[in-house]
């Protein structure tokens, strides 16, 4: 990034968007997917800024979603509701209510007790809810425990040792039409071979699907694909034909399934960066730290599960030094990156935190009563 690209006088710390990466990145999963037939969603959860929301929207992408506010705002950003899928573990009774009154897509389903709950606010509202059941298929995404979401341990989705009785009970639901089955088993997944068992397991499923007779015409993949968070300019697109190859390999689909993939992180991570400002360089016995206007409360990642983010002080040619770059949190888990390699930084310089589109503002809070970080666009030319 280039010290020209950063508006004048805009305050710090604030949230730079390239919007043309974005579209690129877009019609990318679009042109990797259509070969195949497939449908892609973009994961409302890894971003739900409303400039990006209208663009991606615009692009003919469809929206997952997991709270009533993301439904409200994929609507408000010109997503069909034909093409919201609406997930999560814990739904409200309000916002199950709000998805069936704008007859949602598909309801991801990770539980019998939701099901029967969604199947009574369906009959009071006079309507039919279609829904997806989420498997825990216990498929390891080998990344982080706190993205990991497919193992047995996890509180997500319907165990395979209960598939069978759930299925027996939604079958007497009145109000429930089942659809679909639907899978995500983690976050920030870069080997493939992890997409490969999952493909391994589905099929095994849909054999015991297709033995008691049950034909389902929607399969979803979830999401889950990785970036290069350590080469954000060297590979600014995720690898979507190696992820998209794997599933036309490895699942066999019955005639007439429509595939579906819920993809966040993928889409928007590289197109945002976080510029923060220099407060202080302080030395230490054995250290020096980079002291920032922006803090764990406007890019939790780092201090939540140890994400690491390529660090650039875009106002230095200077040589290289190492430092510890900090944030003004009273915390000590309030630290972007430890001995960062910087070109020598000065009260003053700006510094970029690349490939925070993902995750960064999404998170944000007002933390110690801090502002929350603005927004900037760099539109297409």
């Amino acid at each position: 990034m280039q010290l020209s690209q950063i508006p004048v006088q805009t305050p710090t710390p604030f949230y730079y968007y390239n919007l043309e990466l974005l579209k690129k990145t877009v019609q990318a999963a679009k042109s990797e997917s259509a070969p195949y037939g497939y449908r892609v969603h973009y994961a409302v959860k890894a971003n739900a800024n409303p400039v990006l929301l209208r663009l991606i929207s615009q692009q003919g992408l469809g929206a997952d979603c997991v709270s009533g506010n993301e439904i409200r705002q994929a609507l408000e950003c010109g997503f069909p509701a034909d093409t919201i899928v609406y997930a999560g573990v814990g739904k409200s009774d309000a916002e199950i209510e709000l998805a069936l009154q704008h007859d949602i897509f598909c309801f991801n389903c990770e539980s019998l007790p939701e099901i029967q709950v969604i199947d009574g606010i369906a009959a009071r509202l006079g309507k039919k809810a279609r829904i997806a059941l989420r498997i825990n298929p216990n498929v390891d995404a080998h990344t982080h425990h706190y993205i990991t979401t497919g193992i047995e341990e996890n509180k997500f989705g319907i165990y395979l040792y209960d598939l069978e009785h759930v299925i027996t009970e939604v079958a007497k639901l009145k109000q429930i039409e089942l659809i679909g089955l639907h899978f995500h088993i983690g976050s920030q997944i870069t080997d493939m071979t992890v997409f490969r068992g999952l493909c391994i397991r589905a099929n095994e499923i849909q054999r015991q699907m297709k033995e008691r007779g049950l034909f389902l015409p929607h399969i979803n993949f979830g999401g889950g694909l990785g970036i290069d968070y350590n080469e954000p300019y060297e590979k600014p697109i995720a690898d979507f034909q190696s992820y998209f190859a794997t599933f036309a390999r490895f699942f066999e689909p019955e005639p007439h399934q429509q595939i579906h993939f819920e993809l966040g992180r993928s889409i928007v991570a590289h197109c945002g960066d976080l510029i923060s400002k220099v407060l202080y360089v302080k030395e230490g016995k054995n250290r020096k730290f980079v002291i920032l206007d922006a803090g764990m409360n406007d890019l939790l990642r780092p201090a939540l599960y140890q994400a690491f983010h390529k660090i650039e002080n875009i106002s230095s040619d200077r040589p290289e030094e190492k430092y510890d770059v900090v944030g003004p949190i009273c915390e000590s888990a309030d630290c972007f990156g430890k001995d960062v390699v910087l070109n020598e930084t000065r009260r003053g310089d700006l510094i970029a935190i690349h490939s925070c589109g993902a995750y960064g503002e999404a998170m944000a809070s007002r933390y110690n009563l801090r502002d929350l970080p603005g927004s900037v666009f760099q539109y297409p030319k």
